[in-house]
């Protein structure tokens, strides 16, 4: 029934929205990140070549094992709905399918975390404890905080929110749309295990080559799509839209990622800032001091982003999808 995926992730937008991240032990995503990370000495070899192998096996097996655990629970779901139910029963069924669904949707989605986490950050610059800020920072960026002065830190804070627009919200979303909850869960295992070994040091050079690979693939076409999407939302919120779309398409390739740069210049661009990464990027033209409202404008752009990917692009996916007989309910 069509009604419940697009129902559920309205719901699961809510859950998140009032709720935000569940405990730890609770949360899905942090037991992929577990499984990955307890997986990796195994993967260490003194050859590239079968560390590159031992990689791809690892992201293979993880992927395999998250798609049998959801496709075992929307066959189940399948199953259950080809029973002749009616009246009281059938209404139960529909809705406990979207409370289900909903519930797993929201743990590939990360709106309230990001902002809670930033938020975090933000509260030390504030108290002017600087070193405090690094230390948030560094839970949630890959750089070096530790020598990053207060307006490197909130660059790199904004960064994290506007690549997050992504990672934690449209990316899931955009798989969901069309692989249903598959989609969505392996699009976050394979996002996560580049966060935790996508990076090019002596360590994980090998070993995250193919889920470093793999995230720029699957992220190829979300980040684009976002970054449009982002503009509509800046002409909503009445920032400077036109030039979002400037500083997107002239410093969007400037970054090592073939994907990040996109929505950070977008962001860059709509608040007339400068982001900066030492020594690799510098995306805007803006000079003027980063402050707490252009935080609070970029937190408005994130949500106001997810609204509007779920209007223009989840929800007609599905619809059209479903029309054409592809989209497979959960």
């Amino acid at each position: 029934m069509i009604l419940i995926p697009i129902i559920a992730v309205v719901f699961a937008l809510v859950l998140d929205l009032i709720f935000g991240d569940p405990k730890n032990r609770y949360h899905p995503t942090v037991w992929m990140g577990k499984l990955i990370g307890k997986s990796v000495p195994y993967a260490k070899s003194v050859n590239s070549i079968a560390e590159k192998i031992n990689g791809t096996i690892l992201l293979v097996l993880a992927v395999s094992l998250v798609s049998f655990l959801i496709l075992s629970f929307s066959s189940s779901l399948k199953y259950v709905e080809s029973f002749d139910f009616n009246g009281l029963y059938k209404i139960l069924f529909i809705g406990a399918s979207i409370i289900l669904v909903g519930i797993l949707l929201k743990t590939t989605i990360a709106i309230k975390g990001m902002e809670k986490h930033a938020s975090k950050i933000m509260s030390s610059i504030t108290k002017n404890d600087l070193d405090g800020a690094r230390t948030q920072l560094s839970m949630i960026v890959k750089r070096d905080t530790k020598n990053l002065d207060k307006q490197h830190v909130i660059s790199a804070t904004l960064e994290s929110i506007s690549e997050n627009i992504v990672d934690g919200i449209t990316g899931p979303l955009f798989y969901f749309s069309i692989f249903g909850l598959a989609g969505a869960f392996v699009y976050r295992t394979v996002n996560t295990a580049d966060s935790m070994i996508g990076y090019k040091t002596e360590i994980f050079r090998n070993i995250g080559w193919f889920a470093a690979n793999c995230d720029k693939v699957l992220n190829f076409i979300p980040s684009r799509l976002t970054s449009l999407v982002m503009v509509f939302s800046c002409i909503i919120l009445r920032e400077n839209w036109k030039n979002s779309i400037h500083i997107m398409k002239r410093d969007g390739p400037k970054t090592e990622s073939p994907n990040a740069g996109y929505p950070m210049a977008t962001l860059a661009g709509a608040l007339g800032i400068k982001f900066e990464k030492m020594e690799h990027y510098v995306l805007g033209d803006g000079n003027s001091e980063i402050t707490e409202k252009h935080f609070r404008s970029a937190i408005s752009i994130m949500k106001m982003t997810t609204i509007l990917f779920v209007l223009f692009f989840t929800i007609p996916v599905i619809l059209s999808l479903s029309y054409l007989g592809w989209w497979f309910n959960v």
